[in-house]
């Protein structure tokens, strides 16, 4: 179970329990529900399940689990309700995995299978398919649910609603581009048929007669309007939805109470009812939108013996308009909020609803959709989080809440409210009823909020605030409010700027410096405060009144102050679009491959008939696992007490080392085996398996796992790759590539630098967490293993070795991963392996599949890199020499470290010619969780070191960095660092391509007049190359094999060693298949892979899959060819497989092959620095546009156009969603994710959603153009089709965006008089952005360590 998890002893006295059961005890038991149009009547629930828990428990296995705490979207369902706020049904897509069952209650659930089947889909599960809008699949059913439920609300969206449709939902495969352009195949704008993109004269909206909507939308419905439905697909109909069950309509909504010994439930239908549980029961916890409560119930143990839900109570979830202030009910939703806000300024005008407009804003980047819709604004007061968006305006505004108990109703001031952290005013007895939210005076007030967080959408802030003043006249201040969050233990004034602001007249210069003043002695933060980023917060507090000062000057518009106008808009983005050369393929077309087709599975997963390892039916007898995990970086253990989890109901047995058949069984790694299964005497990381709880149930072995108790004695602890220096802690492991006189290429060089790049690691974040079901068989100690794992074969070999038995006797399966991206090629083996000693003790199948807080701490991530390198270059710009130092974190095990950092030093050289090189790799041991493979497995991180050189080189020669790279990038058939020939080299090409498609110089012409002109927001250019090599380094890897049947009804099945993990393996593989025989693509098919039918496979990595397995099912075909021509001479060329199959089947033919591939000309060797490194390289090059608000850190990236060289493409489709997917995942990697470890356990604190942030959908490129090169010649490929490997080479273009955002700050940086050559950290976020803009605010924002004192948090 993960660290920190605690089990507090239930909160019920006895006595409490006997009244509240007096109150409730003609209290219904029964839920009635309706699901996917069927009536559902529990009259038996489970208390402690989930809505998600409940669906899949049932078979409905569509929906999934990503991160069971909302921040996904994987589990997104529709609940169709009457909402007794607005008087109409509304379709709400909702988490499930935090929606308690009760909630559902007198509703109309709809889950992805509901709404469609393969046969017959839904026109949003048709067009996310065909649109190649899923790869993994794991994240597509939520995301349909999330454009289902805009649909059934809105029957012509606007591409504005669509582009924000989905800000509660993740795509770690896509970079989304493919799903929206898809979901706005039904905005009003793009469906209308007489849209001119449709062939018309132009709609309302694009000739501006419908005052901003659609003109259907606003009741002009006297015409029936054409609506356009894009060639080839499903028309979309609103009429033959599923309606809301009539039933429904009539549901009288009961008072309920059901539950267990552990666990009860009430839901009250009326206040009275609930302020009686609350008066006998004052401790009983209210639920309304459970997504704080079902968080701590997951991933805190918190028990909640009596659970209250008060979502269904009429009276709490209504509004009223009043003169002097809008009250609304404490459990409006916060979509009722929203709109109600939206109807609030229109009710009572800009001036006076500026409290409404503020929280409109806030709400707007207010978590997700889902969270919207069923989270509260008394839910967000009472959970009194320091960091919540709304708190601060209702304070700010000086609201009141109604606070009700049995006996009375109190006023609370929101000004008195939060008392402490997540303490409040709040009677025990009482619930808050309403908020009353006054109206601004006429004239005088002035009001606005801001946030700053990681991410634009669906994130927490790091600061947010609420700031309002009312002046009289003469602009003096008569009254004020300066409202912060994330400043503090609660939500606070800023009381001596409040102090000092009062009675000043606000136009006064002088008044905007002493305010900034007193700020900084209101925030003086201390350097190590919780939380960390003390300058960058006390930036923004500062940031923020700079900000509303301004804009409060422009709006009173005296002459005697100027207003700094430049600093109030914040950055908004576009309607985002993209451009993809459709034709790239056609001139190398042949009957199957070459053409765009989608994802073989698309379909199946858009309808959730996808299966994935967890979807796997439950197995007779079968138990659940659940890890018991170090909580200490570095200690031994005294001891392991298991007899309190043992007692628990429902836990089975313990599993540790001593049930392994020999100590030697216990070790494992590749390729050194270095690491346990099972921790012995010391723990070497947070997150290192001690043992394992088995139950009958996921709940059970969870309880089991946190009452399991350790004791420890702390041992030191290495984290960061500088403090592995300093202490000489390496692994052994040393490589190196020495190329030319270094010493003579130095001493010719005009100019030495020298500098250091530093690098982040980045989370894999795969929608689908490790997972896997282990099945004893009865003979012989056979297992079978399904498991999500890209590399079966090292399954396969550890399971039988901590089994007693023969590789022979286990086989591995894979139907599908949820993604993997190098997470699960090594990593994977450990849950396996676990689950396969507990099902060999205990002689039953054993099912696990990690929480996402497990999986963080268990998995391992991309390596953090830090390089010192020195250059040589003369004055005209030509490199000379390099040499560097290249350190990558290992963690606490090898794992593949080497052959990463092995990777990073042959790329070091980027696109760039040399005189000489010098580049040495060493592995940092730390007590960090494993690092392991990532997309891209080191390349990455060698290319940003040579890069980031580039960069500083250029701004030390005072050169364009375009030019320096330009001058200095490889020519055709020169060799590399490591000695090899760059054949079919097109990076030159490409450059020249995307810097005329992308209209690059005007644009820097552009850049340059805007960052002159503007004062705040500086906008940034950059171009990157790159070069990728395509092999495994370790020789014997590059290897595989293929079998091939041909049955009578001439269907084929295709086996090979490859895993289908979202990239399009098996796509490729049936195409290359149905090209090679002749077939149709549909009689071609792929099951799964297995160790059974092909043996001894390759990981399914390192960008060569589609190469290896491609050209092993082709080596088979072309055996069954041989075997089949002379069918085809005798029966014509326009017989069928069928017929051919037939034949030679009664002639006793053999209709099934195994092929098998070895990659030729490769084998190079460290040291001496001979032989061929790579087979050949994948090329790419990328520029971007970035606009950056240098006040807070915010940014967007404006435009992004990418070009990539993937030779002749098998499947143009498929490969365009890999170079998106894997350039939003390097954008990702450069920009918003960033690990952070907590210093004072040594425990990893991103370890979910809500810490951990990935790209979303409106963080992509505003404008992202992508396109492969086309019209030469690969001489030299001789890959299978001579196609290039696509998978991992396009990571690192994301990186120009990270080089622009470079380029941006060095405006920044530049007007305030700051030349010094800026080393810019990746990732670069906000933070890092902020802080390096060299402004005066944020200067005097400044926090210094004193002396010995440390950050917060650990930045790896």
């Amino acid at each position: 179970m993960a660290p920190g998890r605690v089990s507090p002893d239930p909160a019920v006295e006895p006595t409490t329990r006997h009244a509240l059961a007096s109150i409730t005890a003609d209290y219904d038991d029964t839920i009635r529900f309706y699901l996917n149009g069927s009536k559902v009547t529990l009259d038996s629930a489970d208390p402690e399940v989930t809505l998600l828990e409940y669906l899949r428990g049932i078979g409905l296995t569509g929906t999934k689990l990503g991160c069971a705490e909302g921040g996904c979207g994987a589990c997104t369902v529709v609940v169709s309700q009457y909402n007794p706020t607005t008087k109409k049904i509304y379709h709400a897509s909702v988490n499930a995995c935090l929606a308690p069952l009760v909630s559902v209650d007198g509703k109309h659930v709809i889950t992805v299978e509901g709404i469609g089947n393969v046969k017959s889909p839904h026109p949003a599960q048709e067009r996310i398919a065909k649109g190649n809008g899923s790869q993994c699949g794991f994240c597509t059913p939520g995301i349909v649910m999330s454009l289902y439920a805009l649909l059934r609300n809105n029957e012509r969206p606007s591409e504005h609603d669509i582009e924000e449709a989905f800000d509660g939902n993740l795509c770690r495969c896509t970079g989304y581009r493919p799903i929206l352009d898809a979901a706005q195949t039904f905005s009003a704008e793009r469906s209308c048929g007489m849209a001119k993109a449709n062939g018309g004269s132009g709609c309302c909206m694009e000739n501006g007669d419908a005052g901003g909507g659609c003109c259907k939308s606003n009741g002009n419905d006297d015409q029936p309007i054409k609506r356009f439905t894009p060639p080839g697909f499903i028309e979309y109909k609103p009429d033959t939805e599923l309606i809301f069950p009539p039933a429904l309509k009539r549901h009288e909504f009961k008072a309920l109470a059901f539950g267990n010994k552990r666990k009860r439930w009430f839901r009250p239908a009326t206040l009275h009812q609930l302020l009686e549980i609350k008066s006998a029961y004052p401790s009983a916890k209210i639920i309304g939108g459970s997504t704080e409560t079902q968080i701590e119930v997951k991933f805190k143990g918190m028990q909640y013996t009596a659970s209250v839900y008060v979502g269904d109570i009429a009276e709490l979830r209504q509004y009223h308009f009043h003169d002097e202030y809008l009250e609304i009910g404490g459990n409006v939703t916060l979509t009722d909020l929203e709109g109600l806000a939206e109807e609030a300024v229109e009710h009572y005008g800009a001036q006076r609803g500026q409290p409404f407009a503020a929280i409109l804003k806030q709400i707007r980047y207010f978590a997700g959709r889902q969270i919207r819709n069923v989270g509260t604004p008394a839910g967000n007061l009472a959970t009194a989080s320091p960091i919540s968006d709304l708190n601060p305006v209702f304070v700010a505004t000086n609201a009141t809440l109604v606070a009700k108990s049995l006996e009375k109703t109190i006023e609370l001031p929101m000004a008195d409210f939060f008392k402490g952290y997540r303490v409040t005013a709040l009677p025990p007895d009482a619930i808050i009823a309403s908020i009353r939210i006054p109206v601004f005076q006429e004239k005088g007030e002035h009001m606005r909020a801001y946030k700053q967080a990681k991410r634009k959408d669906d994130d927490i802030a790091i600061v947010n605030a609420a700031l309002r003043v009312k002046l009289d006249d003469s602009h003096v201040v008569k009254d004020c409010s300066l409202i912060y969050g994330g400043m503090a233990p609660i939500t606070i004034a800023a009381k001596q700027a409040v102090e000092y602001l009062t009675g000043k007249t606000f136009t006064d210069p002088s008044t905007l410096e002493g305010v900034m003043n007193a700020l900084e002695q209101d925030f003086n933060l201390r350097f190590g405060v919780p939380g960390g980023m003390a300058t960058y917060r006390k930036s923004l507090a500062l940031g923020f009144f700079y900000k509303f000062y301004n804009e409060v000057l422009q709006e009173l518009q005296t002459s005697s102050s100027t207003a700094d106008a430049d600093c109030i808009p914040e950055i908004e983005r576009e309607i985002s679009k993209g451009f993809k050369d459709h034709a790239s393929a056609v001139a190398y077309e042949k009957q199957t491959i070459g053409k765009e087709r989608p994802h073989v599975a698309a379909l199946k997963q858009c309808v959730g008939s996808a299966q994935y390892t967890d979807d796997i039916p439950v197995q007779q007898n079968e138990l659940l696992a659940c890890l018991v995990l170090s909580t200490k970086a570095h200690a031994r253990i005294l001891s392991v007490d298991t007899s309190p989890a043992l007692d628990l109901p429902g836990v089975v047995d313990y599993v540790d080392h001593n049930d392994l058949p020999n100590p030697e069984a216990n070790w494992w790694g590749a390729p050194k085996c270095d690491e346990t299964f099972f921790a012995i005497d010391e723990v070497f990381t947070a997150g290192q398996p001690i043992g394992v709880i088995l139950g009958t149930s996921a709940k059970q072995a969870e309880a089991g796992a946190r009452a399991v108790k350790v004791e420890y004695e702390e041992l030191p602890a290495i984290f960061t790759i500088e403090e592995a220096i300093e202490a000489n802690s390496y692994f052994d492991h040393y490589h190196y590539i020495n190329d030319g006189d270094l010493d003579k290429a130095f001493a010719e060089s005009d100019h030495v630098f020298t500098g250091v790049a530093r690098m982040g690691g980045q989370e894999h974040f795969y929608l689908e967490t490790n997972a896997c079901v282990v099945i004893p068989k009865p003979e012989d100690g056979e297992m079978e293993v399904w498991t999500s794992t890209q590399n079966p074969a090292e399954t396969q070999a550890y399971v039988a070795q901590v089994t007693g038995v023969a590789a022979n006797k286990v086989v591995a399966k894979v139907k599908r991963l949820g993604g993997g991206f190098g997470g699960k090629e090594t990593r994977s083996v450990q849950l396996a392996g676990i689950c396969a000693i507990a099902a060999k003790k205990l002689k039953r199948p054993v099912r696990c599949m990690l929480n996402r807080d497990e999986d963080i701490l268990t998995s391992g991530q991309r390596h953090p890199f830090l390089a010192r390198w020195k250059v040589g270059v003369n004055k005209d710009g030509k490199l000379q020499a390099l040499d560097a130092d290249v350190f990558n974190n290992g963690g606490w095990s090898q794992d593949l470290s080497a052959a990463v950092v092995d990777r990073a030093l042959s790329h070091a050289d980027g696109c760039y010619k040399f005189k000489a090189v010098s580049v040495r790799g060493r592995i940092c041991k730390t007590n960090t969780v494993s690092n392991t493979a990532f997309r891209g497995f080191g390349g990455p991180q060698g290319i940003f070191v040579c890069e980031s050189m580039m960069e500083e080189v250029a701004d030390h020669l005072k050169m364009p960095v375009e030019k320096l790279r330009e001058i200095n990038m490889y020519e055709s058939l020169e060799k590399t660092h490591f000695r090899q020939e760059l054949k079919d080299w097109y990076v030159p090409l490409m450059w020249k391509q995307v810097l005329a498609d992308s209209e690059y110089q005007r644009r820097r012409g552009e850049i340059e007049e805007f960052n002159k002109k503007s004062k705040w927001k500086k906008r940034g250019l950059s171009i990157v190359p790159t070069k990728f090599g395509i092999s495994f380094t370790a020789l014997f890897l590059n290897q595989a094999g293929a079998l091939v049947h041909i049955y009578h009804d001439g269907s084929v099945l295709v086996a090979h060693g490859g895993c289908e993990m979202g990239q399009g393996l098996h796509t490729k593989m049936t195409m290359l298949a149905a090209e090679a025989l002749g077939v149709p693509l549909e009689n071609v098919f792929v099951s799964e892979t297995a160790t059974n039918t092909v043996a001894n496979t390759s990981a399914t990595a390192a960008s060569a899959s589609s190469d290896l397995n491609g050209y092993a099912v082709w080596n088979a075909c072309s055996q069954l060819n041989e075997r089949l021509a002379p069918y085809r001479e005798k029966l014509g060329s326009e017989a069928t497989m069928k017929q051919l199959a037939h034949a030679a089947y009664f002639d006793r033919v053999n209709l099934s092959a195994n092929g098998f591939y070895k990659t030729p000309d490769i084998g190079y060797v460290w040291g001496p620095n001979t032989g061929q490194m790579f087979y050949y390289f994948t090329q790419g090059v990328a520029a971007a546009e970035v606009e950056v608000d240098t006040l807070t850190g915010d940014w967007t990236c404006r435009r992004a156009d990418v070009k990539m060289d993937v030779g002749r493409s098998i499947n143009p489709a498929i490969d365009y969603g890999q170079i998106e997917g894997a350039f939003v995942q390097g954008m990702g990697l450069f920009t918003i994710e960033e690990s952070l470890w907590l210093r004072h356990n040594g425990q990893i604190f991103t370890r979910g959603p809500g810490a951990y942030k990935i790209p979303g959908f409106r963080d992509i490129p505003q404008e992202f153009n992508v396109s492969l090169l086309k019209d030469v010649n690969w001489e030299n490929l001789r890959t299978i089709q001579r196609s290039r490997g696509v998978g991992e080479p396009p990571l690192f273009l994301g990186s120009s965006v990270f080089f622009a955002i470079r380029d941006a700050l060095k405006a920044a940086r530049s007007q305030w008089g700051c030349e010094d050559v800026l080393e810019l950290r990746s990732p670069a976020t906000v933070e890092r952005i902020r802080v390096s803009c060299a402004d005066p605010i944020l200067k005097r924002a400044e926090v210094k360590a004193a002396d010995g004192e440390k950050s917060f948090f650990i930045s790896i």
